[in-house]
């Protein structure tokens, strides 16, 4: 998705639910966390699944993000126009979605017959934003000044620095928000404030956050359809949503991964052991105008996270991970900003969540440390329930 571009998409995943024709092979589908949930497959939920069958909810609209960014395109530029407010509507078909079915096949078949299934082309391959692929080059791009590298896509070179190394620069980092034995000390905080996407149309809703150490999280999104609510009790995953397709649907695979990593990363005071396999060796990037140190570690379920701290504060600001769908990784990041004192420890007021279906802005007000919260407030929600709608 290119937010600010020509063709910015304006709606969540939740509203795109594009349902193909064939069947694809699933291998290389994320699915490294292991979970005892069993969640509904897409085929179950949606209506004429005929391409994305046999994988979950949750990455079935990933895939549909997927989608969205390598063309740059709306909802309901694949769907009909009457979709935007009709869930039925989502299944009709549609030129565009016949086209796309046509397109997974032959993706498909390709990577079959060239790379050993190993999934080499993607959709974003050759359309890269654009609806239509380019075959002419332009001279424009090619004497034209190179657009900045996207931190996101940052890799270790071959040879690249091993200084400062990857103990250092997370040492920094937790001296810079107040010092390990200080941040060892918050083992829970609740915290209040304003979030607003695309969920929100933009609209700035208020928003409840609850943490504990060492990794459970909970954010609830006051709606003015219902509460948005997204928890993860150390082992499982779950949203519940008005704006969703499915009431309550519980997160798997990389999706759990993210879900440890965000609740991990609001306790740093154990950084170092919550990921594995540091490594460094990234060339010289920036962030904002401000070059950052890159370090790459591993989640527990395996895959990578980067992070990117502040060369001259130390500070945490910005996280990037991958999720694994079927047709291709998708990215997420977070950034981190406006860092306040809470209880001796620096914590970020702002934070800034973008994938490949939406972007979202939390900022918070208060943060109330150490605060007993009990474990229920992160266990399975019930599912989503619309607010009913006043009569005027």
């Amino acid at each position: 998705m290119k937010l600010g571009s020509r063709r910015a998409i304006r709606c969540a995943v939740g509203t795109l639910v594009i349902c193909l024709t064939g069947m694809v092979s699933a291998h290389g589908q994320g699915g490294q966390a292991a979970t005892a949930q069993k969640p509904q497959m897409a085929e179950d939920a949606f209506k004429n699944v005929q391409v994305l069958r046999g994988i979950p909810v949750n990455q079935f609209l990933e895939t549909m993000g997927f989608f969205a960014a390598s063309l740059s395109l709306n909802c309901t530029d694949c769907h009909t126009s009457e979709s935007g407010g009709s869930w039925e509507k989502y299944a009709d078909d549609t030129p565009l979605k016949n086209t796309a079915r046509r397109m997974v096949v032959m993706v498909n078949a390709i990577n079959k017959a060239d790379f050993g299934t190993r999934r080499m082309v993607t959709c974003y391959t050759c359309h890269r934003g654009s609806q239509r692929p380019e075959v002419t080059p332009s001279l424009a791009e090619q004497y034209g000044t190179p657009a900045p590298e996207d931190p996101d896509r940052v890799e270790i070179l071959p040879g690249g620095p091993t200084q400062p190394t990857a103990d250092q620069i997370l040492d920094k980092y937790l001296q810079a928000i107040g010092g390990a034995a200080a941040a060892a000390k918050l083992t829970s905080f609740t915290a209040k404030g304003t979030y607003m996407g695309f969920d929100t149309d933009f609209a700035k809703v208020p928003v409840d956050i609850f943490a504990k150490a060492p990794g459970m999280r909970a954010m609830v999104v006051h709606t003015l359809a219902g509460d948005n609510t997204t928890t993860y009790d150390g082992h499982e995953a779950w949203v519940a949503a008005v704006d969703k397709p499915v009431p309550l649907m519980p997160l798997v695979g990389d999706d759990v991964d993210g879900a440890r990593a965000d609740a991990s990363l609001a306790f740093p005071a154990r950084i170092k052991q919550n990921f594995t396999n540091w490594k460094v060796g990234f060339p010289a990037i920036t962030i904002n105008d401000r070059p950052v140190s890159v370090v790459q570690g591993s989640t527990p379920g395996g895959i990578a996270i980067k992070l990117y701290f502040d060369k001259q504060s130390g500070l945490l600001v910005r996280q990037t991970r991958y999720m694994n769908t079927i047709i291709g990784f998708v990215p997420a990041h977070v950034e981190y900003s406006d860092y306040r004192d809470v209880a001796g420890v620096k914590v970020p007021f702002h934070l800034v969540s973008t994938w490949v279906d939406g972007q979202s802005t939390t900022e918070l007000t208060t943060v109330q440390p150490n605060t007993p919260i009990a474990d229920s407030k992160f266990a399975k929600p019930g599912p989503a329930v619309p607010k009913p709608i006043k009569a005027r």
